[in-house]
C-alpha cells in the first residue's frame, strides 16, 4: 500500500517488482541461514534471529515510514469513515468497480492449478523426482534466485516498453506451454528447464493485475484492494492441499500440468476478445 501511495502509476509495475525482489533475496538468504543456524546452534536458534530480524523491521515502519501516506485529495468528499476489514458490503463495493472484478477473476483462476502444483511439491520432489532434503533446498533456491531476476530486473523493464494489458495476455500465454510442460516432464532435469517459464509467468501475473487493480480504485481504497489481492494465496493454500491431494492420488503429477494448460489457455483466448487496460486511471 505505502508503495502504491508513494509512485505513480507509471511506475507501479517496476515498484512492485522491486517489492518481489525483496522478497526473493528473503528467501534465498532465510533458507542458507536457517540452515546453518540450525545446523550449528541448534533448532530455536533461526526462530530467535527471525524475533530479532522483525523486531529490527517493526522499529523501522514506526521511525521511517510516514503515519499516513494518502493525499488529502485521496478520500473523496462526503466519504463515510473507513468500513471494518470484514465488511463484505465495502469488498463487494470495491469488485463491483469497473474494471476490478474480471481482473480479480482472472488472477484467481490463472495462478490456481500453479498454486496446487507448488503446494504439493513437498510431496513430488520426494516421491517423484525422488530428491533428498539438500537437493530439494537447492531447487527452492534455484526458484528464489529466478524470482529475484524476473521481479527486480525484467518486470520493471518490460513495463516501460509494453502496456500492461500486453504483459498480462504474455504472463497467461507463457503458463499455457509451461502447463504441457509440467504435464510431460519426467525428471528433475525437466522441471529446471520449465521453472523459467513458470516463475515469470507467476512474476508477471502477480505484478500487473496488482497493479491494474490499484489503478481502478480511488488513491484511498488502494490498502483495501491489495489486501483482498494477498487473499487469492491464503484461499488457494486453503482449498488447495485437498484439491491437489486428490489431483496427485487419482491422476498423478501431469493433472497439474494438463489443469495449468486448459485453465490458462481458455483465459487467453479470452483476453483475446476483452479489451484490457492499455494504461489504466485512476478511479475518480
Amino acid at each position: 500500500m505505502v508503495i502504491t501511495d508513494l509512485t505513480t502509476p507509471a511506475e507501479r509495475p517496476g515498484a512492485l517488482g522491486k517489492l518481489g525482489l525483496c522478497f526473493g533475496i528473503g528467501v534465498i538468504l532465510g533458507s542458507l541461514l536457517g540452515g546453518t543456524l540450525s545446523s550449528r546452534f541448534g533448532l530455536y536458534a533461526p526462530a530467535y534471529v527471525a524475533l530479532l530480524a522483525n523486531g529490527v523491521c517493526a522499529a523501522i515502519s514506526f521511525t521511517c515510514i510516514p503515519t499516513s501516506t494518502k493525499s488529502a485529495a485521496a478520500a473523496p468528499p462526503g466519504r463515510p469513515p473507513a468500513a471494518s476489514v470484514f465488511d463484505l458490503k465495502e469488498i463487494g463495493r470495491l469488485l463491483g468497480l469497473p474494471g476490478v472484478r474480471p481482473i480479480f477473476f482472472i488472477k484467481i483462476l490463472s495462478g490456481l492449478p500453479s498454486g496446487l502444483f507448488m503446494i504439493m511439491f513437498s510431496i513430488i520432489s520426494m516421491n517423484f523426482f525422488e530428491l533428498g532434503a539438500a537437493q530439494a533446498g537447492y531447487l527452492m533456491a534455484y526458484f528464489g534466485v529466478l524470482q529475484m531476476v524476473v521481479q527486480g530486473l525484467v518486470i520493471g523493464r518490460l513495463s516501460k516498453r509494453y502496456s500492461e494489458g500486453s504483459l498480462l495476455r504474455a504472463s497467461i500465454l507463457v503458463f499455457s506451454p509451461v502447463g504441457l510442460g509440467l504435464a510431460l516432464m519426467t525428471n528433475v532435469f525437466h522441471f529446471c528447464l520449465i521453472v523459467p517459464g513458470l516463475v515469470f509467468g507467476l512474476c508477471a501475473m502477480n505484478v500487473v493485475t496488482d497493479s491494474i487493480l490499484t489503478k481502478a480504485v480511488p488513491p484511498s481504497d488502494t490498502g483495501a484492494m491489495l489486501g483482498i489481492c494477498a487473499s487469492v494465496q491464503p484461499l488457494t493454500r486453503t482449498v488447495g492441499p485437498t484439491i491437489g491431494n486428490l489431483l496427485y492420488k487419482r491422476f498423478g503429477v501431469a493433472a497439474f500440468g494438463y489443469l495449468q494448460f486448459a485453465v490458462n489457455f481458455l483465459l487467453f483466448l479470452y483476453l483475446c476478445k476483452k479489451k484490457v487496460p492499455q494504461k489504466a486511471e485512476k478511479a475518480p
